[in-house]
């Protein structure tokens, strides 16, 4: 930007603008920020440059990715002059030279990578365009602060298929879900009964040996009761009375088990005189008193060995004893 100087002083605002001063058409200087003097008619300001960041628009461009799909980019460049010198003798437009700097750029970069890459992979490429645009520029006095894509438009035959595809894969991730929670509900449910079937034997077992516990001390209270009432009977029959007894309990049994002949069974296996109970009773007691009498042979004889002899004889002699009261 070039301007004629018709007086000999000029002010710049601090920190805002930089002039660059040609004398008889040569360059002369840049004026430094606040009060400067020139001479009138023989120096003059050719170049006013803005030293605030601005933000240059890249227009709408075509590129090419790396699997061939044709898309429209455009986006926005943020500079700012650093050097007026440069920026003014460097290149003929700065704003221009950036512009188509940034537009081949791009291109180049979308090529690099595949149409997925492009819209997830937009930080990189704007680091990329930075990058060179900055090692470009730095020859004609501008910085490359940053740039930004405003927009990727895709051909209309390729968003359908993009759309589609999202569609599958949010269909995909609905069929995973509901596939994983179908298997936890099965492995919740066989863990379920698993576990019952666990419980349902340990609770089994342990019926069974608390029925076995039970059936066990039903044993030994039966068997402590049988005892004790053989013990009792043992002693009633050594007192006074006890033989009579006895005989009178036996004679009892014998017609009672007489009386339930007929009744239980059609086939019925009879003493020789059924009609004489006191024959069956004597026979009763005359084992009961060889039994006695052979105990009390067995006390005498404790002091020398049994023999088999002896067993025997005493055997003999307690059927002997049974067929003499019969």
């Amino acid at each position: 930007m070039s301007a004629q100087v018709p007086r000999g002083s000029q002010s710049t605002d601090e920190g805002l603008i930089s002039q660059v001063v040609e004398r008889f058409g040569k360059f002369h200087t840049v004026l430094a920020p606040g009060l400067n003097l020139i001479i009138p008619f023989v120096d003059q300001i050719a170049y006013v440059h803005s030293l605030k960041e601005e933000a240059l628009t890249i227009p709408n461009q075509t590129a090419i990715t790396s699997d061939n799909v044709t898309l429209q980019i455009d986006g926005v460049l943020y500079i700012r002059i650093v050097d007026a010198y440069k920026a003014s003798y460097g290149v003929r437009d700065a704003w221009f030279a950036i512009s188509q700097l940034a537009q081949t750029t791009m291109r180049s970069e979308i090529g690099k990578i595949s149409l997925d890459q492009t819209f997830k992979d937009r930080e990189t490429l704007n680091l990329n365009v930075v990058r060179n645009i900055q090692a470009a520029s730095e020859s004609w006095g501008v910085e490359c602060m940053r740039y930004e894509i405003r927009d990727i438009q895709a051909p209309r035959k390729i968003k359908e298929a993009m759309d589609q595809q999202a569609e599958a894969e949010r269909r995909k991730r609905a069929h995973i879900l509901d596939s994983e929670a179908e298997q936890f509900s099965e492995i919740n449910i066989a863990e379920g009964r698993k576990r019952a079937q666990v419980l349902a034997s340990e609770g089994e077992y342990q019926e069974r040996v608390n029925q076995a516990r039970g059936e066990a001390e039903a044993i030994l209270v039966v068997a402590d009761a049988t005892a004790k009432s053989i013990e009792r009977l043992a002693g009633a029959i050594q007192v006074a009375g006890g033989k009579d007894a006895v005989a009178l309990k036996i004679a009892e049994k014998y017609l009672e088990g007489f009386s339930k002949v007929a009744k239980e069974s059609t086939t019925v296996l009879l003493p020789a005189n059924p009609a004489d109970p006191s024959s069956m009773i004597g026979a009763a007691m005359g084992v009961y008193e060889s039994m006695q009498r052979s105990r009390k042979t067995l006390a005498e004889g404790s002091g020398s060995l049994i023999t088999p002899e002896k067993l025997n004889a005493l055997k003999e002699q307690i059927l002997q004893d049974t067929e003499e009261k019969k």
